[in-house]
């Protein structure tokens, strides 16, 4: 089996407790290889919940990627019939970091794409750097929609759907529902991701629930961990509503906190990107709580012949179903191959250029295990995706979160048209919304 490597400056020693361990590559041709870095939290708050899932959930790709095991249309060995060798980095320790960690990489380390992040901080900070060395970086995940919509880039992708999808569907979920909200509050990180997902929930709340109040409106710093002030503050306030864009181990800490001061009975909890906590909350999530998984992913992902090889093969080697970010980084590397494999009809079967795969990534469409990815957004880099909301049940039985009340929503229906930044759409109506 292929194993995802590590370089020496990627200090994190990964054991079993964690997952599968990373192992040296053997070496290869450039022609004969693809040698991609991937980034992602393996160290940290963020690494438990959120980045060894996206880590395991590549390695599970690649490796059946590389043995011409996936299902049509991707069954073609590697990329192309290119060995994947993947380089793998921790996001963990900052933007800072992240910038020389990215610089290094395709520098030091020649590959040839740069695919991963998590953080909305990093993305922002390394996507420059990217475009700088006229590199191409393709963005996995990091939810905040300031990426394309305050810069333009060329080298620099995205292949999921920024943070206003969640949260415009969180808003259209709660409405079909009939959730009551004449008062609301709100707990989000002070950076990027939380304050941008607080301001289109906010937003959107004002859109469906137009005489909703907003009573505590809480910024903790990323990491913070202890939220006792911010819970009593809740309580306190007593509001109908509490919304949060909580992630990774701040959000466990806060239901940890939160249930049993009975935060859960007196406010509904609405959770934009929550399922990735379920796993380690088991029956610690109160039931009945209102969550996203950033797309229709995990236990809300629809059956089709590429979601079931992937629910099912993560699963069965990592003894737990794939989350939101296995699905993403998922995505980001059928995307890539999809990428990869368009060039190189054009150029005769060569490995394609840089040149050559941003042409054909830019404006792509490819069939993901959550469902169709368009890229349609920031003139064909950024992309739009379908998304469920749903209620929690735990399931004594089989001793997990069950979900519940799934309902779906279109790409079209929960983000903005092209060329419209996403709060100003938002506050104009969500003009333009297919939505069925």
């Amino acid at each position: 089996m292929d194993h995802f490597r590590r370089t020496s400056r990627s200090v994190v020693l990964l054991t079993a407790a964690i997952a599968i361990p990373v192992a040296l590559a053997a070496p290869a041709y450039a022609e004969d290889s693809f040698k991609l870095g991937v980034v992602t939290f393996l160290s940290g708050p963020a690494a438990d919940s959120f980045g060894i899932p996206a880590r395991n959930g590549g390695q599970f790709v690649i490796d059946e990627l590389n043995k011409g095991a996936a299902p049509a249309p991707y069954d073609k060995v590697g990329f192309g019939g290119m060995k994947i060798e993947p380089v793998v980095i921790d996001e963990n320790g900052g933007a800072t970091k992240q910038v020389q960690e990215l610089r290094n990489l395709y520098e030091r380390e020649n590959v040839d794409v740069v695919l991963g992040y998590i953080g909305s901080g990093d993305c922002l900070a390394v996507a420059p750097i990217a475009e700088e060395l006229k590199k191409m970086l393709v963005l996995m995940d990091c939810g905040t929609p300031r990426i394309f919509e305050e810069a333009k880039y060329n080298y620099v992708f995205r292949t999921a759907a920024h943070a206003t999808m969640d949260n415009v569907g969180l808003i259209r979920y709660m409405k079909a529902k009939n959730i009551k909200m004449d008062t609301l509050s709100a707990i989000n990180q002070d950076y990027a991701w939380g304050q941008d997902s607080r301001a289109d929930f906010v937003a959107a709340a004002g859109q469906l629930y137009p005489d909703v109040k907003l009573q505590a409106d809480l910024l903790p710093k990323f990491g913070a961990g202890q939220y006792g002030t911010e819970i009593s503050a809740l309580v306190s306030a007593g509001s109908d509503v509490v919304y949060s864009s909580l992630w990774g181990g701040d959000l466990q800490a806060f239901i940890l906190q939160a249930t049993p001061r009975g935060l859960p009975k007196r406010s509904q909890l609405v959770l934009s990107a929550a399922d990735h906590v379920l796993p380690p909350l088991g029956d610690k999530m109160p039931d009945g709580t209102i969550i996203g998984a950033r797309g229709a992913y995990g236990l809300m992902s629809q059956k089709s012949p590429v979601n079931d090889w992937f629910f099912k093969g993560y699963q069965n080697v990592n003894g737990i179903y794939p989350v939101q970010a296995a699905y993403r980084i998922a995505q980001s590397i059928l995307g890539l191959k999809t990428a990869v494999e368009k060039a190189m009809a054009k150029n005769g079967g060569k490995k394609p250029s840089t040149d050559e795969l941003i042409a054909a990534m830019t404006g792509l469409e490819w069939q993901s295990p959550g469902g169709l990815i368009q890229m349609k957004l920031a003139d064909g880099h950024q992309a739009i995706q379908p998304i469920a909301f749903s209620r929690t049940k735990y399931n004594p039985d089989l001793r997990r979160v069950d979900l519940v009340d799934i309902q779906y929503f279109a790409a079209e229906c929960v983000n903005p048209p092209a060329g419209v930044k996403s709060i100003e759409w938002i506050k104009g109506g969500m003009a333009g919304a297919k939505c069925n």
